[in-house]
């Protein structure tokens, strides 16, 4: 068996070991490595001695001591709803949100214990000054100006901690139960408002688009109405006229006249709705004329009227020879329609339960 270790030897093994382990420990402590975004403040003998920024530092071992880590992002904290009280004395409860940025580690520290409750409260105490100058619809509408005023309180009060204040926002506004009821119903009523006067706008513009149209229609289908009288007028007149120069080129006297009368008269007698027909006293006159004027006796006045042969017309030689052979004919013709006229009248005032007088005179019903 191999020589036993001495009590000694023992004892100076274990205090090696311990050396070694205390240089590994202090050398472990001595030497630190800082990430990116965040600050260590480094105490030497319990006074502030540096801020050390991201990479590797060393330390005085048993000296230099590490206070506290500090996170140089932006952070937002979330508080619970508060509630509020408004001018007008309805308590509302409202929730804020903080963006805030640690801008000086040490201040951070060594100004404040706690920072994050330390904001908390400065929001809590603002948010119920700005908001009891405010009544509840100028809280509901003026989200803005709420965050302006907060911002510019918390990032005056909090420089000195060496934190600044980016951005403070409003999640909810939440009014009592009865008042948001209130709310409902007003903003109903103001859509239905609204509403109404879209709906009376609308009929207005589709009234005054029709009424346009139709005035618009009836001034066109006037002038139309006006250019067709205005032709008609224009063609009747032309008609008159043509008329008018062949009678007097013509030359045409009272007995053509009064044939053309006569042929006229049938006419009369066709309408379906005539009842009643009435016989003029220039009729005799009429017939008196056309057999003086094809028999050659003289009339009133002792004028003959001699017979001229078939052919020949007191018109003109541009109008076209009559058609009849003989003014025995022509009589006889003429007899023959007034007949008819006569017979046809009759037949009408029977139908029409009242008998027919041809001696009636013009103006008078038959039978008076």
């Amino acid at each position: 068996m191999g020589e036993e270790l001495s009590p000694s030897t023992v004892l100076g093994y274990i205090v090696l070991g311990i050396l070694v382990i205390f240089v590994i420990v202090t050398l472990a402590r001595a030497v630190r490595i800082v990430p990116q975004t965040v600050a260590l403040i480094v105490e030497r003998l319990g006074r502030y001695s540096r801020t050390m920024d991201a990479g590797l530092h060393l330390l005085i071992p048993f000296v230099d001591r590490v206070r506290a880590g500090v996170d140089l992002r932006e952070q937002v904290v979330s508080f619970p709803p508060q509630p509020v009280i408004t001018s007008d004395n309805l308590v509302v409860s409202i929730d804020t949100v903080i963006y805030f940025q640690v801008t000086d580690p040490r201040s951070a520290v060594y100004e404040i214990a706690n920072y994050i409750t330390g904001i908390e409260q400065l929001t809590v105490t603002t948010l119920r000054n700005v908001i009891g100058s405010m009544d509840l619809e100028q809280t509901l509408t003026s989200r803005d100006q709420i965050n302006g005023q907060l911002r510019g309180v918390l990032d005056e009060a909090t420089g000195r901690w060496g934190i600044r204040v980016n951005r403070v926002e409003l999640k909810a506004i939440d009014p009592p139960a009865s008042i948001q009821g209130s709310m409902e119903q007003q903003m109903r009523a103001e859509r239905d408002r609204r509403a109404a006067i879209l709906t009376a706008e609308g009929v207005k513009q589709s009234q005054i688009l029709t009424a346009e149209g139709e005035k618009q229609s009836a001034i066109l289908r006037a002038e139309g109405e006006a250019q067709a009288a205005i032709l008609r007028a224009e063609g009747e007149a032309r008609a008159i006229l043509q008329v008018f120069d062949a009678i007097h080129r013509g030359d045409a006297d009272p007995k053509l006249l009064a044939y053309q009368y006569l042929q006229m008269l049938p006419e009369v007698a066709k309408t379906q709705s005539n009842k009643v027909w009435f016989i003029p006293t220039e009729f005799t006159a009429a017939l008196k004329s056309i057999t003086k004027g094809f028999g050659g006796e003289p009339d009133d006045e002792g004028d003959g009227v001699p017979w001229r042969p078939s052919g020949t017309s007191p018109l003109g030689d541009d109008l076209p020879p009559s058609s009849l052979s003989s003014a025995a004919e022509a009589l006889a013709e003429a007899k023959r329609q007034s007949e008819a006229a006569t017979s046809e009248a009759t037949s009408a005032g029977t139908q029409s339960g009242f008998p027919f007088d041809p001696g009636a005179e013009a103006g008078q019903q038959p039978g008076t």
